[in-house]
């Protein structure tokens, strides 16, 4: 599957966003905070935690997490860098679901189990 930022054009989409609003609720009872500094945008704080929570790496990983065997790892490839957000995220997701996530990106693998 292939996502954008923001992306409501998928047809599972709202399925999506309900996986990761409740996975959002369990990493923060592990004490993730979302890091707003990685939101350029002048906006209202829970924009800004909304803004991150929609990031497109995100999105990939509550697809797979949602479709793929629960032996299977989660492999996500991106064009651009991963914000800082996303990379500290990933890590509470894999406490959580107890998968292996694998996320490329040009310059480098960020791979937590």
């Amino acid at each position: 599957a292939c996502f954008l930022v923001d992306d409501t054009a998928y047809p599972e989409v709202k399925k999506v966003y309900i996986f990761l609003d409740m996975l959002g609720a369990a990493i923060r009872k592990l004490d993730y905070i979302p890091d707003t500094k990685f939101v350029l945008h002048d906006v209202k704080l829970n924009q800004k935690e909304y803004s991150l929570s929609a990031h497109s790496e995100k999105l990939v990983i509550g697809y797979g997490l949602l479709n793929l065997p629960v032996d299977s790892p989660v492999r996500v490839l991106k064009n651009l860098r991963i914000c800082g957000d996303c990379h500290n995220a990933i890590k509470f997701i894999t406490m959580v679901v107890k998968r292996e996530i694998i996320v490329r990106n040009g310059n480098r693998f960020h791979h937590k189990r």
